[in-house]
């Protein structure tokens, strides 16, 4: 994969600041995490001048807060672990590398989550199931598009599957 980053010189000109592939932020048995670019900690245009840093992201979590975005690839296995199960080290591990995924997840219902964001995904390859809180689930396939809008919700993996996702934060009601 490669990932296009456009930005301004010096003169305020349209340039190409970055043609290089992203980084793999994580990966384990069943799961690897890609973070594409992130809107942190940045409010204005351009997000990565020339001279800045060329990121894939400077997030303090993997949700993004109010107002900012993420943009990830995830691409989930069978054999996919949920975090609920794993040893102090491997915990250590994965917080380390993804801050804030681990303590979304519920250990009494495992791989179920809420954020605090709007989340558009597409499914690029593969098929997954998303179940909600009441048991409820669609199967998505490869070329359709899902929003998730801040409700509790499981993924179920019985194939390979990969997903392009657009996480907003939000502020939560109540």
């Amino acid at each position: 994969m490669k990932r296009v980053v456009t930005g301004f010189d010096e003169n305020g000109t349209s340039i190409f600041i970055s043609k290089d592939a992203p980084q793999v932020t994580y990966e384990n048995v069943g799961l690897r995490w890609t973070e594409i670019w992130s809107s942190y900690p940045d409010d204005t245009l351009p997000i990565d001048p020339p001279a800045g840093p060329i990121r894939e992201t400077v997030n303090e979590s993997v949700f993004p807060s109010t107002g900012k975005s993420i943009f990830r690839i995830l691409e989930f296995a069978p054999n996919m672990i949920d975090p609920s199960t794993l040893g102090d080290s491997e915990l250590a591990e994965l917080n380390n590398a993804l801050p804030g995924l681990a303590s979304h997840v519920e250990p009494d219902n495992p791989g179920m989550h809420t954020t605090d964001s709007v989340d558009y995904g597409v499914i690029l390859s593969g098929k997954i199931t998303m179940e909600l809180d009441d048991g409820q689930t669609t199967e998505l396939e490869a070329g359709d598009v899902w929003i998730q809008n801040g409700t509790r919700h499981a993924w179920r993996v019985e194939e390979k599957c990969t997903m392009a996702v657009v996480l907003v934060g939000m502020d939560r009601r109540g």
